[in-house]
């Protein structure tokens, strides 16, 4: 798909009909290509822009003016520390940034200087040494990382594109007028799934700021706040990650409440969800549908829908050509470039995921863990934590797990409470969660911990648990939770 297609798509777009709604304005495809001409003079002699903004219609005006003026666009994610900010900035030889919080780089370390001001955001350029891109490069994301250096993923725009266009055409069928950005912009899958694809379907997009959506930073979520805006945007469609869509499905369900009416599809990624939780969550009203995707591969791989819903993570888009090998999910789609610093990738090159998984006789992708996770009892049973995390999160009790016991008897687990349960609370939790998993997989011990975050570094800045921080933080602890002596019949 040419890269100028969202551009295009504005171009033939009626005057007056509104397209993309902030918290205090709408706009139309003529005010929309005004602004995003304007802006793309600003940049007519600069390589990389990053964006470090909330969510609204400016952050996606910014995004189509690099791509206007043939910059490649960095996103900065808000929860990233200061010396991960410096660390994307100077790797990509970032030269123009674009922010509604000049205060944070104005230190001199930065090096921006502030040249005007557009749609609320200040334009800030420095001179820069240029970065080492892959040829095509029109997007660099980076992860939110399991390391303190998050790692730069050079994506192409025709890959993304296709991305996009393979989503809408796979929705096509559902009656998706209006979709609410509930996900930070600066991430990838809120970026194609939640803007790109809603633009080439001519659905109009609501982008209300994440303080309005329910969003606290580290203070954590508000449901009822996300409940109120989906019923005041009349959104058709919203992407979650399982952590709000829990908190919003246990909100729903203290206060008696229901599913918006109009919302019709909710996409749920990031994590993986025990299909007995995705149930519960349909019968509060939610039509919560399970993807799978990855940054390297334009952010969504598969989709279950309406229609053609199953257990695992859903059917392989089009344009994706998805392959097992030795138990590993391989990948192929035109997207992914290389990582920043590295060797370039072809379309022709494989992307070889790290995660364990098959597809069934109907063609649907099922995850079975991280290769790498793979924890090996002293009994020989392989076992993926992830598969017994995600039994334990579909209790309401348990707000955060990890489960350790690689060569050991038996599993044992670091829990967090949800708010307002306790220890008692995590105790019945695990007798239900041990019900539903065979002998070898159940849980033998558990510690009660304190939430797993990014101040604490046993977090990522999207909430994923840090898995090797958090078990060698709490080592003693877990060590404890086993015998003194395991006895020898344990490896039999």
């Amino acid at each position: 798909m040419n890269p100028s297609a969202l551009l295009d798509v504005l171009a033939a777009r009626n005057a007056g009909k509104p397209i993309l709604h902030g918290d205090s304005r709408c706009w139309d495809a003529p005010a929309i290509l005004q602004e995003v001409d304007a802006l793309a003079r600003h940049l007519a002699d600069i390589r990389v822009l990053a964006v470090l903004a909330d969510n609204g219609p400016a952050w996606v005006m910014a995004d189509l003016a690099a791509l206007k003026a043939g910059a490649v666009h960095l996103p900065l994610p808000a929860f990233f520390s200061r010396a991960q900010m410096l660390h994307a900035l100077n790797a990509t030889g970032a030269d123009a940034l674009l922010t509604d919080q000049p205060e944070l780089v104005a230190h001199p370390d930065f090096g921006f200087i502030r040249e005007t001001d557009w749609n609320g955001l200040a334009l800030m350029k420095r001179k820069a040494s240029p970065a080492q891109l892959p040829p095509g490069t029109a997007k660099v994301s980076f992860t939110s990382g399991s390391t303190g250096t998050p790692k730069g993923v050079c994506l192409d725009m025709t890959g993304l594109l296709e991305t996009a266009a393979a989503l809408a055409t796979c929705l096509a069928g559902l009656p998706v007028e209006r979709h609410l950005a509930v996900l930070p912009l600066s991430l990838l899958l809120e970026n194609v799934a939640g803007i790109y694809a809603p633009l080439l379907r001519g659905a109009e997009i609501f982008l209300p700021s994440l303080k309005t959506l329910g969003w606290q930073g580290m203070a954590g979520f508000q449901p009822a706040a996300l409940h109120r805006t989906v019923n005041e945007t009349r959104a058709n469609s919203l992407i979650l990650v399982p952590e709000l869509a829990k908190a919003w499905a246990m909100y729903m369900k203290a206060a008696h409440l229901r599913s918006p009416a109009d919302l019709v599809f909710a996409a749920v990624g990031g994590a993986r969800v025990e299909p007995s939780q995705l149930l519960g969550w349909r019968e509060l009203g939610l039509p919560v549908y399970q993807g799978y995707g990855l940054t390297e591969c334009g952010s969504v791989v598969s989709l279950n829908r309406p229609g053609d819903d199953g257990p695992g993570v859903g059917r392989p888009l089009p344009h994706v050509s998805v392959r097992i090998e030795n138990g590993e999910v391989r990948i192929r789609t035109s997207a992914f470039l290389g990582y920043l610093g590295t060797a370039s990738q072809t379309a022709k090159d494989e992307f070889a995921t790290g995660d364990m998984g098959h597809l069934d006789a109907t063609g649907h992708l099922h995850l079975d863990g991280r290769r790498k996770n793979l924890l090996i009892t002293s009994y020989g049973r392989n076992i993926a934590p992830e598969w017994v995390e995600s039994v334990l999160l579909a209790e309401t009790a348990i707000a955060q797990a990890v489960v350790a016991g690689d060569g050991r008897p038996a599993l044992v687990a670091v829990l967090v409470p949800a708010n307002g349960f306790g220890k008692n609370d995590l105790a019945t939790a695990v007798e239900r969660a041990n019900l539903a998993l065979p002998d070898y997989a159940r849980i033998s011990g558990w510690t009660e911990a304190e939430p797993f975050t990014l101040q604490n570094g046993l977090a990522t800045g999207n909430g994923r648990p840090m898995r090797t921080a958090i078990l060698d933080h709490h080592a003693a602890v877990i060590s404890s939770l086993y015998p003194q002596k395991e006895s020898a019949s344990a490896l039999l």
